[in-house]
């Protein structure tokens, strides 16, 4: 089963070793590497999805990224108007 990871997601290092089919070990070893940024919290990791979707497919989280901004500065010029 394939589940949509959002960008605004968070994930626990279960879920995300899920969503990336990945062992625990390694899940550990890019968590160590910084090849995936988390933060602790009460002891666990959380990993935002933003995250998952930049280590599996740059050009989709770019894609993300950008859209979020134009959208992020369309609703700051209209604002602005108010």
């Amino acid at each position: 089963m394939i589940k949509e990871i959002k960008p605004g997601g968070v994930y626990t290092t279960t879920e995300t070793r899920e969503l990336l089919r990945i062992s625990d070990s390694t899940i550990k070893r890019l968590l160590k590497g910084g090849l995936i940024r988390a933060n602790k919290i009460g002891g666990q990791y959380r990993i935002l999805g933003h995250e998952i979707l930049r280590l599996l497919s740059p050009d989709i989280d770019r894609r993300a990224t950008n859209s979020y901004q134009k959208l992020k500065r369309n609703v700051a010029r209209t604002v602005k108007y108010w």
